[in-house]
């Protein structure tokens, strides 16, 4: 029987499906208004307030343009939107996974309402775990970070849900090719209380049941957001939010794989004074994932979770040309990791942790050119016992096994953040900022691409806290009348403590995950810049970002300096969106960047028949160069009651058959004997959706 491969089980089923056939703040932290609790609405940021924002490498989302994008089969997808920005890449074809200045998608932090989400991607990163229609914004920081923002060393996305209508009940559905999803809102007590409901399921397992061949698999997903808004008080608000998106996926008699994220928020939000407000968070999030394959009639599992219970408080203070922020965050963190279990007979991995946290952010305006937002954040990182630890030596065996009780070792360190702005006219602006961030939950991948059963680890009394420095430079300028503005931003990137597998190792060859890993050093550095049209029936954006990314640790590439898997020297996305009539709206992107990097066998040798593959340079290779035009156009019908939106679309207008993997193997029939294979995911794809609002 030959082995598949896990990663690449989920592409049998949507190849023989789709391909063609050559195969800021959040919305909780603004202060109440005492007179009355309005709904969240959203609005779009001017170019101006684009400009003209204090924090250095901060990308504002505007859910509006996001409505307007082409998708992957009609899915509206944030994560995907993300990836149009200067400094952002997408792992790979149609993923939701992003990186973020040269950092992997592990080093990004996503928050939900202030509550921690891991991989947030159904299908492997094909659709995005947060549905639009819930969605009220995000800020995306690229590693320049606020004070109260921490645990992410190359980015910190901070999304928010919205609240449902106080005054009115609002419907809707959406019908796509893959997956339906509803929405209902409205007042609980009319002008004080609300509610909003948003639910999507895909039945792609509806359709493999017209399948003889795929009929007794399963490949569903769903996710669903709730939120209950409550004045108690002309000055309180109490908000309860909970978010649930889970993912099945089962090959008969080969594997089965399911994953997702929980997350509960309750936030109470107290308003002492026009000036001076209190918001207070209890959180717990829930990642779980849990994967069995059968090989040669030998079933194996790896289960795994991370959790978070979170009390957080934070105070906002104006004074003057003062905006000070303060407050402090606790956390308990549960991880279960481990390696691939045999009729679960061995101990998994457990760890548990207590992280704390205090901070203090200042936004001062130092007069009519000048305006600072400096803060620091003083962070502990306490390991607890309970669990076993050992002590490894150079060349990954262990030398002493130990079952400590309390604190096994406790990790501090103080991070600074500022970012300057200089306003030299009211059409140009420079700003500079340095941002001193770590991260304390670390996924270990063999590839470029993260996949939900990655293997993951808390720093130990071995493994330490990833931390990383960051400065950063730009210029930004705007035409008088707003119609355009545009952006040069280059910055530099210090790493310690990154991990690799060691020369060798996989995640599934050893339980005890600190016998894979070797610790090292990385950096960062590059330019982007942007231009966008903002005026006028055509609107759109121009986007280019020149990068580099390199890890140097002891034991792998001879200790030399080596591409990191996630560096891509280019990146370019050209986005267009032309108002044709007041009903019809059509859009365009096109996008170009390098190829991944990746190993590649330097020499093979037999042993008995069987074939042996010699690496001598880590990443030291390049996949061919990834590039697709996206295309979709939009149809609106407003009645006295309802709204009407047909979205037609076509992903990959040109069937550009873009590298998803690449391997190795024997050819005989070549020069070296070995050749490389390549697998693409989708062609071009049409789509359609259909949505009515009430």
């Amino acid at each position: 029987m030959r082995r598949l491969r896990h990663r690449h089980m989920v592409l049998l089923i949507l190849h023989a499906l789709w391909c063609a056939p050559a195969c800021a703040q959040t919305a909780d932290t603004d202060p109440i208004k005492t007179d009355t609790l309005q709904e969240v609405t959203v609005t779009s940021r001017s170019a101006r307030q684009r400009v003209e924002e204090v924090q250095i490498g901060v990308e504002n989302i505007e859910m509006s343009t996001l409505a307007k994008m082409p998708a992957l089969f009609g899915e509206k997808d944030i994560m995907k939107s993300i990836q149009l920005l200067p400094g952002v890449k997408s792992e790979s074809e149609a993923t939701g996974g992003y990186q973020v200045r040269g950092g992997k998608a592990a080093q990004n932090l996503i928050l939900l309402d202030g509550a921690t989400v891991y991989h947030a991607g159904h299908l492997m990163g094909l659709f995005s775990t947060f549905n639009d229609d819930a969605l009220a914004g995000a800020s995306l920081y690229k590693g320049l970070v606020p004070a109260q923002l921490g645990g992410g060393t190359a980015s910190v996305f901070d999304i928010s849900t919205r609240s449902g209508h106080l005054t009115d009940y609002h419907y809707g559905f959406t019908v796509g090719l893959l997956s339906a999803k509803a929405m209902v809102e409205g007042p609980i007590q009319k002008g004080r209380s609300s509610f909003l409901a948003v639910g999507r399921r895909s039945y792609l397992d509806l359709l493999l049941k017209g399948s003889k061949k795929y009929r007794n698999n399963t490949l569903h997903f769903y996710d669903f957001n709730t939120r209950f808004n409550f004045r108690v008080s002309d000055k309180d608000l109490i908000s309860l939010i909970l978010f649930r998106g889970r993912d099945n996926m089962e090959l008969e008699d080969i594997m089965r794989m399911e994953w997702g994220n929980t997350t509960v928020t309750a936030n109470w939000q107290h308003t002492f004074n026009d000036h001076d407000y209190a918001n207070t968070q209890l959180i717990y999030s829930d990642f779980t994932s849990d994967v069995g394959i059968d090989v040669l009639n030998i079933y194996y599992t790896m289960r795994g979770y991370i959790r978070h219970a979170t009390l957080r408080h934070r105070q906002n203070i104006t004074a003057g040309q003062h905006q000070l922020c303060y407050g402090l965050e606790s956390t308990y963190l549960q991880l279960m990791s481990g390696e691939w279990d045999i009729n679960l007979l061995h101990q998994r991995e457990k760890r548990n942790a207590w992280t704390n946290a205090l901070w203090v952010n200042d936004n001062w305006h130092l007069g009519r050119h000048w305006q600072l937002s400096a803060g620091v954040r003083l962070r502990t990182f306490s390991v607890l016992g309970g669990s076993p630890y050992y002590q490894i030596d150079g060349e990954g065996n262990i030398t002493e096994t130990m079952n400590p009780k309390g604190f096994v070792k406790t990790y501090a360190g103080v991070e600074p953040r500022v970012s300057l702005k200089w306003t030299i006219t009211p059409q140009h602006i420079v700003k500079a900022g340095y941002s001193r961030t770590s991260q304390d939950i670390h996924a270990i991948s063999g590839a470029s691409l993260s996949m939900p059963f990655d293997r993951y680890t808390m720093t130990s009394n071995i493994v330490r806290p990833e931390e990383a420095d960051q400065v950063a430079l730009g210029w930004f300028g705007i035409t008088p009348d707003g119609a355009y503005d545009y952006s040069i931003e280059g910055y530099y990137k210090n790493i310690r403590h990154v991990y690799d597998y060691r020369d060798g190792k996989a995640f599934y060859s050893e339980i005890e995950i600190e016998r894979l890993l070797l610790g090292g050093k990385g950096r960062a550095y590059g330019i982007e810049m942007s231009i966008h049209k903002n005026k006028g029936r055509l609107t759109g954006w121009l986007n280019y970002t020149l990068a580099w990314s390199e890890n140097k640790i002891e034991g792998i590439n001879g200790g030399h300096w080596y591409t990191a898997s996630n560096d891509r020297r280019h990146d370019l996305a050209i986005v267009g969106i032309y108002q044709l009539s007041p009903a019809w709206e059509l859009s365009a992107v096109w996008r170009y960047n390098t190829g991944q990097a990746l190993t590649a066998p330097s020499a093979k040798y037999d042993i008995g028949g069987t074939t042996y593959y010699y690496y001598n340079e880590r990443n030291g290779y390049r996949a061919p160069a990834n590039h697709r035009l996206d295309l979709s156009a939009t149809y609106t019908k407003k009645r006295r009651r309802t709204t009407h939106i047909w979205s037609f679309g076509i992903y990959n207008a040109y069937n550009r058959y873009n590298p998803f993997t690449i391997r190795f193997k024997n050819d005989d029939k070549s020069p070296t004997g070995t050749i490389a294979e390549q697998t693409s995911l989708f062609g071009i794809i049409p789509s359609v959706s259909f949505t009515l609002k009430y």
